[in-house]
């Protein structure tokens, strides 16, 4: 899936948001903010996969994600 053709969803969004705020971090598959498991257990995935955020710690966006931010 190319970013450029992602449409956010608001918890997309707010999860964006808080690994600006380096609050995300990833564990296996799983995304955790704020040390807690995010109740999507496929998010981590589908916005790794769609190029918008790095599994590297610590978990960062990719430019394409900031874009995304920027024209949302």
């Amino acid at each position: 899936m190319q970013p450029t053709t992602l449409t956010l969803n608001n918890r997309d969004r707010a999860i964006l948001h808080a690994v600006i705020a380096g609050r995300c971090r990833i564990a296996g598959h799983a995304l955790l903010v704020d040390g807690v498991h995010c109740a999507d257990q496929f998010l981590a995935d589908r916005l790794t996969q769609a190029g918008l955020i790095t599994t590297a710690e610590p978990v960062r966006l990719t430019p394409s994600a900031h874009q995304l931010l920027r024209a949302a």
